[in-house]
């Protein structure tokens, strides 16, 4: 049995592979009970984003040698990818066993992710878990390993600067005004452009706590269309003089050819202000805000270039908590296969007492007839003590015979370290860990002399 994943994502196949073997979230149950009723496939969880779709599986040994292949002939067939004439060996990634366990600690934690760090897949694992888990498709292994995965993943954002810096523009720009303002609550932002990289602005200003909004661009409906999700308000490019003087934060990025605020229109809003400061960052190429305007008092004025390098920096602090995360993860690898192991005794441990508890079963129920027939209790006490005793031992007893009639020294060996009596036990134990009690003492006595 052994964990096997299979996958592809943002670094081996294009979004025009990657959007054909997407699993929408009304296919999701049918999907986890065909993936499930593979033979061999114990368990199994699917996790299906824009940058990856992945098939977490325990398999059994019916899959054979290559365990995988059978998953990859399902993810085919699931998508009809013979009809789109996809073949996709090429971009799929197969993985078992502890590099399964790796890849997925790796995913939790943002290692795997298109921006190194960041949170946003570890809402997804744990989302594609919890329909696994609704489905009845996991068990005692998988949840093993996504439950471990998270606690890891947990540990990285913790004990590591993994998520600690701004890695894009947006992100970056956002952080180089909180350096500005304390906070962000009572102040105004005036984002200039409705694209992208502005609504991840706006998103990261709301998070942060700003509650008043102010889009312009020149399409009026985009601009109420990014407004109405941060309950802002919207205005055309030509009203931008209007309303600089409320701008507390300026961000703007649009695609025109020449600036839309002026260093006129900046001096006059500064006056109306009575010189409280303004934030501003020109994240357009070409520029969108006149270079004399940086030329102002009370003005922080940063480029597209002043915030690359500070993703930049950011992008190799994060690189180097990375290794310290790798570190992490490679540790929690070998507690996580010493747990596993304990694991694969849960089955053997749960018959033994199952057929333990039917011979009590049966045996409690003879020596209740008995007392019913007037038996002599002592007599019925002594007759279930030994005829329970018998039948518990008798089958072991039977194969430790065979045992040494074929000459099996393992198994009688792994017997007496079995049903060893608990104080040989324990001189075993002290003989394995240098001794306890009276020769302990004498050994410690010996070597501190």
């Amino acid at each position: 049995m052994t964990f096997v994943v299979i996958g592809i994502n943002h670094r081996t196949a294009p979004v025009e592979i990657r959007e054909k073997v997407v699993f929408a979230g009304t296919e999701l149950p049918d999907a986890l009970r065909a993936l499930n009723g593979i033979p061999g496939v114990r368990e199994s969880v699917i996790v299906s984003t824009c940058n990856r779709t992945e098939l977490y599986c325990f398999t059994d040994d019916p899959l054979g040698n290559a365990p995988a292949q059978p998953l990859v002939q399902w993810l085919g067939e699931w998508h009809d990818l013979a009809a789109h004439q996809l073949d996709l060996n090429d971009s799929l990634y197969q993985l078992q066993g502890q590099s399964a366990v790796q890849h997925v600690f790796n995913v939790a934690s943002g290692l795997d992710s298109l921006v190194l760090g960041e949170p946003q897949i570890l809402g997804q694992l744990k989302d594609a878990y919890r329909a696994a888990l609704d489905h009845g498709v996991t068990g005692p292994f998988l949840n093993r390993l996504l439950q471990t995965a998270f606690s890891v993943a947990k540990r990285v954002r913790t004990e590591t600067r993994i998520g600690a810096s701004a890695v894009s523009v947006a992100s970056a720009t956002v952080a180089m005004a909180r350096t500005v303002f304390e906070s962000f609550e009572p102040h105004t932002a005036l984002l200039v452009g409705a694209g992208e990289t502005i609504a991840l602005a706006a998103r990261h200003l709301h998070t942060n706590g700003l509650r008043r909004m102010i889009i312009a661009n020149r399409s009026l409906d985009r601009a109420q269309e990014l407004a109405k999700e941060f309950d802002g308000f919207a205005i055309g490019l030509d009203a931008l003089a209007t309303h600089l003087s409320e701008a507390d934060i300026v961000i703007s990025s649009t695609a025109s050819p020449t600036p839309v605020i002026t260093h006129d229109a900046v001096r006059t809003a500064l006056r109306a202000r009575k010189r409280k400061p303004i934030f501003m960052a020109d994240i357009a190429v070409p520029r969108d805000i006149e270079p004399e305007v940086a030329k102002l008092e009370d003005i922080y004025l940063f480029t597209i270039d002043d915030l690359q390098n500070v993703v930049n920096e950011n992008i190799e602090s994060r690189r180097e908590a990375a290794r310290d995360a790798a570190q992490l993860i490679a540790a929690e690898i070998a507690l996580f296969e010493q747990q596993l192991k304990t694991l694969d005794a849960v089955p053997t441990i749960r018959r033994l007492r199952d057929d333990a508890e039917a011979l009590r079963a049966q045996t409690t129920e003879q020596a209740r007839k008995m007392l019913a027939a007037g038996r002599d209790p002592r007599e019925v006490m002594d007759f279930l003590a030994a005829t329970l005793t018998n039948r518990l031992l008798h089958g072991p007893s039977q194969r430790l015979r065979e045992a040494a009639e074929r000459g099996d020294g393992d198994l009688i060996q792994a017997a007496k370290a079995l049903f060893a009596p608990e104080p040989e036990r324990s001189r075993r134990e002290a003989d394995l860990h240098g001794g306890h009690g009276e020769h302990g003492a004498e050994k410690e006595k010996s070597s501190a002399s």
